[in-house]
């Protein structure tokens, strides 16, 4: 069993990396600009009329939004990168087998295999958790009515 991706791979996913990586850092400076440009046209226009002032302070909170999640994403690339450079990167951070291929070709910055992320997936899902309860409930109280 393969216990790490070989250098010429890891050259591959270093090419898909970096290509993606300038791409994602190109899309940010472009909303980091849309976002200034709507500062400064704010200031230019405040007052005006409520209706566009809360417009454009509702534009502006959703493209810091995505500035950030891109910003998270240059960071988790670069992450990536660094993993590659260790001679880590494809291995899973929890199960510590090889994340498969394909996996890492479509989510380069992946950390995790499908296995490890799916073991996961009920932990996070927030909604999910009171439903339960609420059934368990439910049962106990059948229980005593019977």
């Amino acid at each position: 069993m393969k216990t790490r991706y070989s250098d010429e791979e890891l050259e591959e996913f270093k090419a898909l990396i970096d290509e993606k990586l300038v791409s994602a850092k190109s899309e940010l400076q472009g909303i980091e600009q849309q976002i200034m440009e709507m500062r400064e046209n704010m200031a230019d226009e405040q007052g005006g009329d409520w209706f566009d002032d809360s417009s454009i302070h509702t534009d502006i909170e959703f493209l810091t939004k995505m500035a950030e999640r891109q910003r998270q994403f240059v960071q988790n690339l670069e992450l990536a990168l660094v993993r590659i450079k260790n001679k880590s990167y494809g291995i899973c951070s929890v199960t510590g087998e090889l994340i498969d291929k394909q996996r890492l070709l479509l989510v380069p910055h992946a950390t995790k295999s499908v296995k490890a992320k799916e073991r996961e997936a009920p932990v996070q899902n927030e909604d999910a958790r009171p439903n339960s309860q609420f059934e368990e409930e439910d049962n106990e109280e059948r229980i005593i009515e019977e």
